[in-house]
């Protein structure tokens, strides 16, 4: 089994074009990342959405927040959005039978769970939910999903900077010195941001997909 992702922008049609296009430049750089760092394929399309290909399912979830907090770190002054630049993502987990050059040519179930939960998402929340062939599994991460979207609905630019950071697995003395702030001002943010808490679930979520996808 892999895994796909599918996300788009909320209230993309309120940014003004330079702004809408230092997000893309912004999310663009992470997916080439992503190709290095996890073997993920990721491509954009209708210039406010994007799809992905995961091959470590278990890793998913760090690449969806990777996501999230490289774009919630960009301010926005648009009276128009509310709250922090983000995205609508789902996460589907399942076979693929057609895989083409383009992920947005290839086709099969994980491909049609995350399409199609991402088109039930309406409104601000949720901002997160995953699809897989096993209920009880979907049960269990969409609660927490909610839990985190209450989590990072309050959080702020810098909380969600310094959670990046850690994301990218940076200790906090070299957050600190990447963001020119003391290390006592990177705890502070990492405490606003319930960092230990989103710690646990992607430690949660790493194990019980594994095992989920190994069986």
């Amino acid at each position: 089994m892999k895994t796909v992702i599918t996300g788009d922008l909320i209230d993309s049609t309120n940014y003004p074009p330079q702004h809408l296009d230092a997000i893309l430049n912004v999310v663009n750089t992470e997916f080439e990342y992503f190709r290095t760092a996890y073997d993920a394929d990721f491509k954009i399309f209708r210039g406010d959405s994007f799809q992905g290909v995961v091959l470590d399912s278990s890793r998913a979830l760090e690449l969806v927040l990777t996501v999230k907090t490289a774009v919630n770190k960009i301010p926005t002054k648009n009276k128009k959005i509310s709250g922090l630049t983000d995205f609508r993502i789902a996460i589907g987990i399942g076979n693929i039978n057609l895989k083409r050059e383009s992920i947005l040519e290839s086709n099969g179930e994980a491909f049609h769970f995350s399409g199609r939960t991402l088109d039930s998402m309406k409104g601000d929340y949720p901002r997160l939910l995953l699809k897989t062939a096993d209920e009880n599994l979907n049960d269990e991460f969409n609660v927490h999903f909610a839990l985190l979207d209450s989590v990072t609905s309050k959080w702020s630019v810098a909380s969600a900077e310094v959670a990046y950071y850690l994301l990218k697995g940076k200790k906090e003395t070299e957050v600190a010195e990447i963001l020119g702030i003391n290390q006592s001002a990177v705890n502070h943010r990492k405490k606003a941001a319930n960092w230990d808490a989103v710690a646990l679930l992607l430690e949660r979520y790493k194990s019980a997909i594994g095992n989920y996808t190994n069986v």
